[in-house]
């Protein structure tokens, strides 16, 4: 594998993620922004951030698998979800959870969660980008 996923002594472990990822590989992919489409570009679980959430994972994972990866060449994810507060991050962790368990993965690279104030359209809760080094 080209990614390493670390959590350095002095930074504080998170479950969710490693606070570092080192790549060796010769291969970067760059995944845009994934939101809960399928692939008629129907959006899935309108109005269920924890549907969402696991429809951009399993999204993420298909365009991998396009460019010869998997979420074990994940470097970095960036989390975009709509009108962020705290109290939304149990139905996050659930959408993480259920695609991990459908994709037979534990996703924790470095990631970042943005609240913002809209996506594309108003039926999207959240969008997920990757970054992804390949050997």
């Amino acid at each position: 594998m080209a990614v390493t996923l670390v959590n350095p002594t002095g930074l504080p472990e998170v479950p969710v993620y490693r606070q570092v990822s080192i790549s060796t590989g010769p291969k970067l992919v760059f995944v845009a922004g994934q939101v809960a489409w399928d692939a008629d570009g129907v959006t899935v679980g309108e109005g269920d951030l924890a549907a969402q959430v696991e429809r951009c994972y399993l999204n993420i994972a298909t365009a991998l698998a396009g460019a010869g990866g998997s979420f074990a060449d994940v470097a970095k994810l960036t989390v975009y979800v709509v009108d962020w507060t705290p109290d939304k991050m149990p139905l996050l962790l659930e959408g993480v959870a259920r695609a991990a368990a459908k994709l037979g993965v534990t996703p924790v690279p470095p990631a970042s969660l943005l609240g913002v104030a809209a996506l594309d359209v108003p039926e999207h809760l959240v969008e997920i980008e990757a970054t992804a080094v390949l050997d």
